[in-house]
């Protein structure tokens, strides 16, 4: 995919391979991951560094990220710069060099990774024990950086295997936005990716094991003595862009930026600016999936304040938006934010190129990608309102509670 922008001499090249965490082998959870850091360990026609070096050396940038759907590698460079970035890039689609000495030293990278992102981050694991507990069956409840005890595990075998499996022509996607013409850019990909032989065992379709129907609420709390600030966030299980039904993707985007956008949002309003019993209060909805996602209320009460009070707040806020109807003046605000979310996304390149690559590689299509203002610009009241009746129901949903652990604070206090 194309996408020109003339602005300035620069361009940016980001290809997406559809594999992500919820593609990995039970047992092996972080393959994913640790196969993107090991995708810089060189190729036999540009060893290690090499790749990198040639980046920064023409004043570029580069990055890599893994998600629960896909993997995705990019750089922005100078326009001309262009070829050069593609021929390294389809290089080590298929030709990297693995050997223990630089696999096994990563593993341990990725495992300090995980110390400083997880272990030692009371938030994060919450996050990691509340999508545990949301997701019973599907793989979206394994962590994309995996369990410790299995990232231990992890060797050349493994990644190797993976990457086998996994990254081919038919299982990527790739992204220039920039200045650059689809004329000019399509005899460079022929010549680069063309002669790379497809993957036939890549399935046409990704077919992960589903959620049964939630039965009931569930509730996690996690205590430790570095929390210095309680917080509840409760998520629920609703429908992504690719699985929702007609409308409600977009009416379940405008009830997030209805309920926790800002500070004239319903639940901002409600628990920080009236009573006031929290410090923040947010909502977002995670569109972007391939399978079922999530939509995520969070809140730091004030010091003194119960999560009970916190709580009925909030499930008060969710009753009146399904009792009552919604004023015409902030429904037309929040839709009116999110479609200058998408405007201002054009003056990105590297902006747009996360967003087509993200929406493609989950299931939607260009035209969904482009018409999605006009979705949002369509929702009504009435929509609305049905999405969350439907939706934020209280048996869909897992409730975590952070906690300061004092027992364990004073005691590490007396030992110091």
């Amino acid at each position: 995919m194309v996408i020109p922008d003339h602005r300035t001499p620069v361009v940016t090249e980001m290809i997406w391979y559809k594999v992500g965490s919820a593609d990995e082998t039970p047992g092996k959870s972080g393959l994913a991951h640790f196969l993107e850091h090991l995708m810089f360990k060189g190729t036999e026609k540009h060893p290690v560094g090499e790749f990198s070096q040639t980046v920064l050396r023409v004043g570029g940038n580069e990055n890599a990220s893994t998600s629960v759907d896909y993997t995705n590698y990019y750089q922005r460079v100078p326009r001309e710069q262009l070829p050069t970035m593609m021929e390294f890039e389809a290089d080590r689609m298929t030709g990297l060099v693995l050997k223990d000495e630089n696999v096994l030293p990563e593993r341990d990278v990725v495992l300090e990774e995980y110390n400083m992102r997880v272990a030692n981050s009371p938030e994060a694991r919450l996050s990691e024990q509340v999508m545990a507990a949301l997701y019973l069956n599907h793989p979206y409840g394994r962590p994309v950086i995996g369990w410790h005890q299995e990232i231990e595990k992890l060797n050349r075998e493994d990644a190797l295997a993976f990457y086998r499996r996994f990254y081919a022509p038919n299982n990527a996607i790739l992204v220039i936005a920039g200045d650059v013409e689809v004329a000019d850019v399509r005899p460079l990909v022929e010549r680069n990716f063309g002669p790379i032989p497809a993957q036939p065992a890549i399935p046409a379709q990704r077919i992960r094991p589903q959620e049964p129907e939630p039965a009931a609420p569930r509730t996690v709390t996690l205590s430790d003595p570095r929390v210095e600030q309680p917080g509840v966030r409760r998520y629920y299980l609703v429908p992504s862009a690719t699985t929702a039904a007609a409308g409600e993707s977009a009416a379940l985007d405008v009830l997030a930026q209805l309920m926790g956008s800002g500070s004239n949002s319903y639940l901002y309003r409600a628990l920080v600016v009236d009573k006031p019993l929290a410090v923040s209060a947010s909502a977002s909805y995670m569109g972007t999936s391939l399978d079922a996602t999530q939509f995520a209320i969070s809140a730091s009460p004030k010091p003194g304040v119960g999560f009970a009070e916190v709580e009925k707040v909030i499930d008060d806020v969710i009753a009146d938006i399904v009792q009552n109807p919604i004023r015409a003046e902030d429904l037309e605000r929040v839709k009116t934010q999110l479609i200058a979310q998408a405007i201002y996304a054009q003056d990105n390149q590297a902006v747009l190129a996360l967003w087509y690559g993200g929406s493609l590689t989950t299931g939607l299509s260009i035209e969904d990608i482009r018409s999605w203002p006009d979705r949002i610009r369509a929702v009504t009241a009435d929509q609305v309102r049905a999405v969350a009746q439907k939706w934020l129901d209280k048996k869909r949903s897992v409730t975590g509670y952070l906690i300061k652990d004092t027992a364990t604070a004073k005691r590490e206090e007396k030992r110091s």
